[in-house]
């Protein structure tokens, strides 16, 4: 069922929370699968790209978000998605990829990049200005940050007027881990505290209304506190929802609020569930996605090595590795230990540092001869067991590599959008 952004409170105020999967990512195959899956089942598709993935100057991605929307306009056509079956958001908008800059600077940045977003036809934007630029600690006051974030709302007030779009629904809110992941094996996270949060919607909404911005304040949908969920290169921390029994009291206060969950990957439809129950209503995932995907390309990678010959043994993996090895920015800040256990962490961290490289030529290249080798060719049903036991269906039949890589991506996604129903499959 097709749930806006404006009705997730009053569903969690009635007592019959449902949630909104979150799907932050830009690879072309995971944006299809998760606009079919939303097709299939009749329910709103909000996908999301980051500060750091897609912004003014290209992003990890080399996509501006105009050329963002395009790409996944573009699948939502071809796939016959309905256009008000499609929400676009902004994650964590604000100075973050600039931070080096000093703070006028990083702003500066910060305030063309909203611009972009809003112009480009995103409508759900959450601001995030917490992070300290150069010269200024790591993290500012939250007087500070709400006035940043403040100053970004007009922006992109003015902006939507301007080109005549909807006004945007905004979530406040920063208390996560910088975009990007974890850098250090995680064994706990602590849940952020009724104080905290309240202190920060409070100067949020202060700083908002005495701007003149009071009109603004019924589109503020939620705010982006800590659950006491994340996951490391090799662990997940998992949600104990008897942590977070005071700070959900909160949302009594703001009737009109929700609260919006960020590294839920992995976590299992049981404790999804209990984070929508508990008023976690926008589920975000991403590298749990792309992990998938990997998993997936690099099964068909094996079933191409063991059948033709002329293939060669697990080039993609191979290529890669070189790949990652050769160009080593987005992994070595994150992976640590002998030669062994990072190359080991290169391929199958759960943060899956590898999806920055999926869109080089080299890796584009890579997989388009993985599926020339494969597309069409009757696959043997043992094979399929063998490396993608979750496929068997593809068994002994023409093979669309694509289309049985959505299908992997599908079963993720069904655990995400049976939790927003309360109908978890492992509960």
């Amino acid at each position: 069922m097709r749930l806006q952004l404006n009705e997730l409170a009053q569903s969690y105020r009635y007592g019959k929370a449902r949630g909104i999967v979150s799907v932050c990512s830009a690879h072309p195959i995971v944006l299809r699968a998760a606009i079919r899956h939303g097709l299939q089942i009749n329910s709103t598709v909000l996908i999301e790209a980051t500060c750091n993935q897609v912004n003014q100057d290209g992003g990890y991605t080399g996509k501006r978000p105009k050329d963002f929307v395009k790409l996944v306009e573009r699948i939502a056509a071809e796939e016959g998605l309905p256009a008000d079956q499609l929400i676009l958001g902004g994650d964590h908008l604000g100075p973050n990829p600039w931070k080096f800059l000093n703070q006028e600077q990083a702003m500066r940045k910060a305030s063309e990049l909203v611009k972009n977003y809003v112009s480009a036809g995103f409508n759900k934007i959450h601001l995030d200005t917490s992070m300290g630029c150069k010269d200024e600690p790591n993290r500012i006051s939250d007087e500070l940050s709400a006035i940043r974030a403040t100053k970004l709302l007009g922006i992109a007030e003015i902006t939507a007027k301007k080109n005549n779009l909807p006004p945007p629904h905004y979530v406040i809110g920063t208390e996560v881990p910088a975009p990007g992941g974890a850098n250090h094996l995680l064994n706990k996270v602590i849940p952020t505290t009724p104080k905290n949060a309240t202190k920060t919607i409070e100067m949020h909404l202060n700083k908002i209304n005495n701007e003149g911005y009071s009109d603004v304040i019924p589109r503020i949908i939620g705010v982006v506190v800590q659950p006491g969920v994340e996951f490391g290169n090799q662990n997940i921390v998992l949600y104990d929802r008897k942590k977070t029994t005071l700070l959900k009291k909160i949302l009594t206060d703001y009737p009109n609020l929700i609260f919006e969950a960020h590294s839920t990957d992995y976590q299992g439809g049981h404790r999804l569930s209990e984070l929508v129950q508990d008023g976690f209503l926008i589920l975000k995932v991403g590298p749990e996605l792309t992990f998938s995907l990997r998993e997936g390309l690099y099964g068909l990678d094996l079933i191409a090595s063991e059948l033709f010959s002329s293939y060669g043994d697990r080039p993609l993996y191979k290529q890669m590795d070189e790949l990652m090895v050769s160009n080593p920015c987005h992994w070595n800040a994150y992976y640590f230990g002998t030669n062994i256990e990072k190359r080991l962490l290169r391929h199958y961290s759960l943060s899956d540092r590898i999806r920055y490289y999926w869109n080089t030529e080299i890796a584009i290249n890579a997989v388009d001869e993985l599926y020339n080798t494969i597309q069409g060719k009757k696959i043997p049903y043992t094979l399929i067991k063998q490396f993608l036991p979750s496929e068997t269906k593809f068994a002994d039949i023409p093979l669309e590599p694509r289309e049985l890589l959505i299908s992997k991506l599908s079963q993720n996604l069904q655990v995400y959008s049976k939790a927003c129903e309360h109908t978890p499959d492992d509960q």
